[in-house]
């Protein structure tokens, strides 16, 4: 893997792991990431509010996350920039791949 990529993979790896807990519920997963992700500085204070909705999943969810945190902060504006990127081109892929129904997903 690209030395420039790989701080977002990583970063990619955790919303795998702690995304469906941390999101789950929410009407849209992705402006939520993006609201975190949207300034140059992780948005810590509405990452809280997120937690503080998953009580049962918060031990395990906000280590994560706050690691997340302090990765996303260390990155360069052109490594933010394209994180978000990635989350804007995943909700596209997801909105493509509902409307196609669940005999396309490749997950299902």
């Amino acid at each position: 893997m690209s030395p420039t990529l790989e701080p977002i993979h990583r970063l990619a790896q955790g919303v795998r792991k702690h995304g469906p807990a941390l999101l789950a519920g929410m009407p849209d997963p992705h402006d939520e990431l993006m609201s975190l992700v949207w300034g140059p500085r992780f948005d810590r204070e509405h990452a809280l509010g997120l937690v503080a909705r998953q009580p049962a999943a918060a031990a395990q969810t906000l280590p994560a996350l706050l690691a997340a945190a302090d990765h996303f902060d260390t990155l360069h504006s052109g490594a933010q920039g394209r994180l978000r990127k990635l989350i804007v081109r995943h909700r596209a892929l997801r909105v493509v791949d509902s409307a196609r129904g669940p005999a396309h997903r490749a997950d299902a």
